[in-house]
């Protein structure tokens, strides 16, 4: 640990010039005491350093010094494909070997490389995760990761929505997957692809036994398909509304984006400004938890069904509501 930490100081300040102590303990994530002792260790290395006090003072590397320490391990390499993404690198693990990849990769830099690389991360962040929503819990992740990585197949205690609730799974794990700040394994089952939530795992275990990955499976085009295929059976009947100028003008803050794109495909005028749309919908029930946040500005039209279940959820709330005015 402490052999990577001088390292990373090394690079640092070759990548970055001069730095005071606090600067570095605070990329290192240690105490300014540490950032000295590290210091007196990597001069009595015989790297040719030098600290000066005072406000404007700190530690820099010799002018025209430059460590050839820049090789990347091959942790570092895999982490750098999660260059933009700290926090799930962290969850993978790889938060350390990522940060010392990066800096290997500023040392190696022309110096005017160095300051634009440095101008793009001081404007730009990748944010992955949701508004509203806690990261979830994966304390499996790292078997998930380990067997993926190694070939190795994996035993999973699951916890799912259908019946039975809990299953135990030996599944092949052919990749990891991040989507909109939630894991999730794709494996084979019986010669079939499955994707696995890891927050739903309740037990994972690393087996000895390998496999054979199928070299026909690509792990980004089999969850583009994945994907397309969610929706087109979680949206399998449709509704017909109409919409208020003012919604209609607003759909993409108010409905699910592929419905609101529905909405403006299949939109047909109707008199006073209101639009007549078909939208893809769940369920009756889900349509008309959705629709009510519509709020006075949207009619269901059809299926009769959820034309109904609206109905009489409003009665429902003008009931409650009226017995609150009566109390009041």
């Amino acid at each position: 640990m402490r052999a990577s930490r001088l390292v990373s100081a090394l690079l640092l300040l070759q990548a970055r010039g001069r730095l005071t102590a606090g600067q570095l303990a605070q990329e290192l994530e240690v105490s300014v005491r540490t950032v000295y002792r590290d210091m007196e260790s990597l001069a009595a290395a015989g790297i040719p350093l030098y600290g000066e006090a005072g406000h404007d003072g700190g530690y820099q590397l010799v002018e025209g010094y430059r460590t050839r320490l820049t090789g990347l391990t091959a942790g570092e390499a895999e982490a750098l494909f999660l260059a933009g993404l700290p926090d799930a690198a962290a969850d993978l693990g790889l938060g350390g070997v990522r940060a010392t990849g990066r800096l290997k990769l500023l040392a190696a830099l022309p110096e005017g490389l160095r300051e634009r690389a440095g101008h793009v991360q001081a404007r730009f962040h990748l944010d992955t995760a949701g508004w509203y929503a806690q990261r979830e819990a994966v304390p499996h992740l790292a078997a998930v990761v380990e067997a993926t990585w190694q070939g190795r197949l994996l035993r999973l205690r699951y916890r799912r929505w259908a019946e039975p609730r809990e299953v135990v799974r030996t599944v092949e794990p052919y990749g990891v997957v991040l989507k909109a700040g939630s894991w999730y394994l794709v494996a084979g089952v019986g010669g079939a692809a499955r994707t696995y939530r890891v927050s739903q795992i309740e037990a994972a275990e690393v087996l000895d036994a390998g496999f054979s990955r199928p070299e026909s499976f690509v792990l980004e085009q089999h969850w583009a398909a994945y994907l397309a295929d969610f929706e087109a059976r979680r949206l399998r009947a449709e509704a017909v509304l109409r919409l208020s100028p003012e919604v209609f003008a607003n759909i993409a803050d108010l409905l699910e984006p592929v419905q609101a794109a529905a909405a403006r495909e299949t939109a047909v005028p109707e008199p006073g400004g209101w639009v007549r749309v078909v939208v893809p919908i769940e369920s009756v029930d889900h349509a008309a938890r959705g629709f009510l946040g519509l709020g006075e500005g949207a009619e269901v039209v059809s299926p009769p069904e959820l034309r109904d279940r609206m109905a009489g959820i409003v009665e429902t709330l003008a009931a409650v509501y009226g017995r609150s005015m009566a109390r009041v």
